[in-house]
């Protein structure tokens, strides 16, 4: 019997050591965030964060019962900081993607926002729609998907130009080097916020953005927690608080908020 008991204390030992650590086991976590993105989490003079992506960030956690600590990253650092281990959650605006999936899970989505375009406003009659970016150039961030799902799900032959971030994009907007920034609506509403941005917002609807919390690969009982409480902060009316908080007068429509489709915890 004695011996019997060694073995089962040794097997659910064994089982234990094996089990990845999840975000659900922390009363810290770390989360990735951008600090260069207005209206969506930018830092200011204080050293402190704000935007809707924060006060998400900080609801979201809050309700798990869990204290943040932040780390800035820049665009294309969104999939590195959760397989190297330095961040516990991503939230930088990320859609979700086939390619992504295979290196980091999803939370949420916590938010289902459309693609849009942003031109110059002598441009304004000559770029209504998506269509009409064939041929033009085109931001296009490293480490986002925008550019290729206008060129490869819409088949529309616009030319990227690479950059680092979406300043650099208002930068070549301004001298001319390219013709369009399409982006998340929310984004491109917080770009034109920025001081001495004179630029059109087209309002042409398309590509059905799922902004989502990147999640460590395999943490199945975190990416739970946090879908029950993305839904939480839906019912209780939160989410739509926190919508029209920061994108109230920006002229996307916020008639319709419900609690988005979850993309499931593999």
């Amino acid at each position: 019997m004695r011996r019997l008991l060694i073995c089962l204390l040794l097997l659910v030992t064994a089982c234990g050591a094996g089990r990845q650590e999840s975000l659900a086991d922390k009363d810290e976590v770390v989360v990735a965030i951008r600090s260069d993105v207005p209206l969506i989490s930018v830092k200011g003079r204080d050293g402190g964060y704000d935007g809707f992506n924060i006060d998400v960030a900080e609801d979201l956690v809050s309700r798990l019962g869990k204290r943040i600590r932040w780390l800035e990253i820049k665009a294309g650092d969104q999939l590195n900081v959760l397989k190297d281990g330095r961040a516990d959650l991503v939230f930088a605006h990320m859609s979700v993607t086939p390619e992504r999936k295979k290196v980091i899970d999803f939370a949420g989505p916590y938010h289902v926002d459309f693609q849009d375009i942003a031109v110059r406003p002598a441009d304004k009659d000559a770029i209504r729609d998506v269509r009409d970016l064939g041929g033009r150039r085109i931001c296009w961030v490293r480490g986002t998907n925008i550019a290729q799902r206008i060129i490869d799900e819409r088949r529309v032959p616009a030319i990227p130009v690479e950059t680092s971030d979406y300043d650099a994009c208002l930068e070549m907007m301004k001298d001319g080097r390219i013709d369009a920034i399409s982006t998340n609506s929310q984004i491109l509403a917080g770009l034109l916020t920025k001081p001495g941005v004179d630029l059109h917002l087209v309002g042409a609807t398309f590509n059905e953005q799922r902004t989502s919390i990147g999640v460590r690969k395999g943490d199945v009982e975190g990416c739970e927690e946090l879908n029950r409480a993305i839904t939480q902060m839906y019912q209780d009316g939160t989410a739509h608080m926190l919508l029209d908080k920061w994108f109230g007068k920006s002229g996307i429509d916020l008639s319709v908020v419900a609690v988005p489709q979850f993309e499931g915890c593999s």
